[in-house]
């Protein structure tokens, strides 16, 4: 907590009217500020609730002079920080933070915070559980669920905020500074709005920026790039390895994961007690067991949290229909990486549905998992001609063009005992709201086959 940081009597202007942005204006007029929300889109579902607690509304487009004329500008992390208005304000010398700088400087509790390219919900999702399960105060949120503006006050000293953190949150932090931050691992994503891949890695490293060496890291072995991210950083680091006995961390052995320090090996978790399809899960499993174990939690703590956990909606989540088809929604696997991850949870009989606003990467990286696997792949939304010519040689491709078309089209070419996964590999904002969008589509489809 910042004692020092005060908003009573300042005009900020919070840009994006999404869920984080509504929860710091909301927060900062609770703290006396003169709020003045900007707003893309010309109407959203809290404009009269807003407009009750005092917040200022410009709808339909952002305003420079708002921005150059504010003490304080917060971003959420669906804005672009390039846009000219934010030039402007910084040009006038006005300070611009994201929501998660605005919320922890205002946090009694100390900071879990998870990054990566796969796997922050499901493994913020457990580590909250365990924490749970072995009695502390907890609150889960952030890049999922609450934000951590909508956290502020709840806390206490003795709570933690587990919090999901993307690379747009963490772009214009100042001081945010986790007890523990966990990287999970790291490939190309969002290269539609981070220049390269440089500037997306950059954004994922200041997890770390602010940390101490009273502090913790908490770090995937078996990814060479996120050992490089790490590399200059000063909190203490636990590494987990599913691939690699680390002298000390988080490994697998003899059907356990376990923890090794020196000569010791502590079982943590048994892997009977995972129920999440595909090893990349395990990884999460173990990133959430080593925080788990910095925290002091007990083996049986942890076990129960995972024992009781069967997943997200949206993250390998399996579709009940009849037949002898099985269906999994993965729609959150949004980039190339991801929608490796998921092919390569299967054996044979795939039939893929993948397609959307491509994001970058290198899509023939699936050609040699698919050619080994996939009896089709179906097609769907912008990135359809490039799924054809990157593809079309090695594996059959269908188009689909609704949901429900691309689902029945999918289910016709598995063979009996085959899965129908819908792993996109891209954005889904060129047919969906958003990712769990396409995969209640998705699922509602799935359902209609009956």
């Amino acid at each position: 907590m910042d004692s020092a940081f005060s908003v009573a009597g300042k005009r900020v202007a919070v840009a994006g009217a999404a869920r984080s942005g509504v929860a710091a204006a909301r927060l900062l007029a609770r703290r006396g500020a003169i709020v003045t929300l900007s707003e893309q889109k010309p109407d959203f579902a809290e404009v009269a609730m807003l407009r009750d607690e005092g917040v200022a509304l410009e709808l339909g487009g952002h305003r420079a002079e708002t921005f150059a004329a504010a003490d304080l500008v917060v971003m959420s992390p669906g804005v672009p920080p390039e846009q000219a208005v934010f030039a402007t304000a910084r040009a006038k010398g006005v300070p611009i933070v994201s929501e998660i700088e605005l919320a922890s400087r205002w946090l009694l509790g100390r900071i879990v915070a998870i990054t990566g390219t796969k796997g922050k919900s499901t493994t913020t999702t457990l580590i909250g559980r365990m924490l749970e399960q072995a009695g502390h105060r907890v609150t889960v949120g952030g890049n999922i669920g609450t934000p951590l503006s909508g956290q502020v006050d709840e806390s206490t000293p003795d709570t933690v905020h587990v919090v999901e953190v993307s690379s747009f949150q963490l772009e214009a932090i100042e001081t945010f500074k986790p007890w523990i931050a966990v990287m999970l691992n790291l490939s190309p994503d969002h290269l539609n709005r981070h220049r390269t891949l440089d500037e997306y890695s950059a954004a994922k490293a200041r997890v770390f920026e602010n940390q101490t060496p009273d502090d913790w890291a908490v770090v995937n072995a078996d990814d060479p790039s996120v050992l490089e991210l790490v590399r200059h950083h000063r909190a203490r680091r636990v590494m987990f390895s599913r691939r690699h006995a680390p002298d000390a961390g988080t490994t697998i052995e003899d059907g356990w994961i376990v923890s090794r320090a020196a000569h010791e090996v502590t079982p943590l978790v048994p892997m009977s007690a995972i129920h999440l399809i595909g090893p990349h899960l395990v990884d999460d499993v173990m990133a959430a067991a080593t925080v788990g174990a910095i925290t002091g939690a007990s083996r049986e703590a942890m076990t129960a949290a995972v024992e009781g956990f069967r997943g997200l909606a949206h993250a390998m989540e399996v579709v009940d229909a009849p037949g002898h088809v099985r269906f999994v929604n993965d729609s959150k696997a949004t980039n190339v990486d991801a929608a490796l991850k998921s092919i390569e949870s299967f054996e044979r009989g795939l039939v893929v549905i993948m397609g959307g606003q491509f994001k970058g990467g290198d899509l023939r990286v699936l050609r040699e998992p698919l050619r080994a696997r996939a009896t089709a792949v179906v097609a769907i939304g912008e990135a359809t001609p490039l799924l054809h010519e990157v593809l079309g040689d090695v594996v059959t491709i269908r188009d689909g063009t609704l949901m429900d078309d691309a689902v029945r089209t999918a289910r016709d070419l598995a063979p009996p005992g085959g899965v129908v996964l819908l792993a996109p590999a891209c954005a889904s904002f060129d047919m969906f709201r958003d990712y769990a969008d396409r995969g209640d589509r998705f699922r509602a489809a799935v359902r209609n086959l009956a």
